[in-house]
């Protein structure tokens, strides 16, 4: 009998304790940003600038609205990043976010984007893909960021729908592969938020999961 405790209770723990290779633990998703952790001034916490933390805390502001919280990014010039992200890109491949415009200047075609920050170059410059709401270029344009610049890739085109959340769903890990031509780091660099020039956006919270 006692032996037959012993077996059954190994057995019990090896069931608990052996790695999942499909269901719950590859499923879930994760909260990269749901902006609902503001500092005094509004702005997200762990989040900077890229050029001034002064002027990004200017053009970018946490906002609520009923039980959601969002980033409002005003009259930029620059982005803001996190690196304070627990992403494993190989793991949860699909990048989600959700984005709402408000003002567009006449012609604009920079409207906004969000930035996948996967890997870091040999000078720790991070390596991105560049997901774009443009106003004029079509729809699944891809540009090749040359040695510093991010390669951006035009998930949305055109200037509507204006004030309604609209969700974006992108294979980060794939896209990264094909255009970078070779595999991220175990864990990401972080992400970035940009809106363009004159443009009003409000960015909602940001996800990735499983495939």
């Amino acid at each position: 009998m006692r032996t037959g405790r012993i077996l059954f209770t190994c057995f019990a723990l090896f069931a608990f304790c052996a790695p999942m290779t499909s269901g719950t633990a590859f499923s879930q998703t994760v909260t990269l940003e749901n902006f609902k952790n503001p500092d005094g001034e509004q702005f997200p916490k762990g989040w900077d600038g890229s050029r001034s933390t002064i002027t990004a805390r200017e053009a970018y502001a946490i906002h609520r609205q009923g039980d959601a919280a969002f980033l409002k990014g005003k009259g930029a010039n620059q982005r803001v990043y996190t690196k304070n992200v627990d992403w494993d890109p190989r793991t949860h491949p699909i990048l989600k976010w959700r984005w709402r415009l408000h003002v567009v200047p006449e012609k604009a075609e920079f409207l906004a984007a969000v930035f996948a920050n996967l890997d870091t170059d040999l000078l720790f410059i991070p390596v991105s893909t560049k997901y774009v709401w443009s106003g004029t270029k079509p729809k699944g344009s891809v540009t090749d960021g040359g040695m510093f610049g991010a390669a951006e890739v035009v998930v949305r085109s055109g200037v509507q729908p204006v004030g309604e959340w609209v969700e974006e769903e992108v294979n980060a890990y794939r896209d990264f592969k094909e255009i970078h031509q070779h595999e991220p780091a175990e864990r990401a660099w972080g992400i970035s938020l940009q809106s363009g020039p004159g443009v009003e956006i409000d960015f909602g919270s940001i996800e990735v999961r499983a495939e």
